[in-house]
């Protein structure tokens, strides 16, 4: 859901009460909308998007040999997605959030995707766990 809305928001800016409230979704998916999931996604939404600037600049630092402004819209949201995640979501273990991006990638992704998003992350998970990071909580 988190990836979805995200995706959405870069293709055509929503407002931010309209992403976290689901009204881009079907009725009917948002009738089965299960309210962990629901919960949950909103986090990752709102977290993401109040805090882009460090999130894109963790993003930009980690691209080897890959201009930012040439990230298609799918690995986008995921990256930024996921980096949020590793930036500022110490409860999730970044193995999950690499996994994660790795499966949605390779739904929804072009065939390298899947390679391209887990080497970003695994760079920014090692840079994280490495050294001091210029953590804030987020917004």
């Amino acid at each position: 859901m988190a990836f979805q809305a995200l995706y959405s928001w870069e293709a055509a800016p929503f407002a931010l009460e309209d992403l976290l409230s689901f009204s881009w979704l079907e009725a009917e998916k948002q009738a089965a909308l299960d309210g962990g999931i629901a919960e949950f996604s909103r986090l990752l939404i709102r977290g993401t998007i109040e805090n882009i600037d460090a999130v894109d600049a963790m993003i930009r630092a980690h691209l080897k040999n890959w201009d930012f402004s040439r990230l298609n819209r799918v690995d986008l949201a995921l990256l930024r997605m996921s980096a949020y995640t590793l930036m500022y979501q110490d409860d999730v273990p970044p193995s999950i959030v690499i996994d994660e991006a790795i499966g949605i990638s390779r739904e929804f992704g072009t065939d390298d995707s899947y390679r391209f998003i887990n080497g970003v992350l695994d760079s920014i998970r090692r840079t994280i766990q490495e050294g001091p990071m210029l953590r804030q909580d987020p917004k």
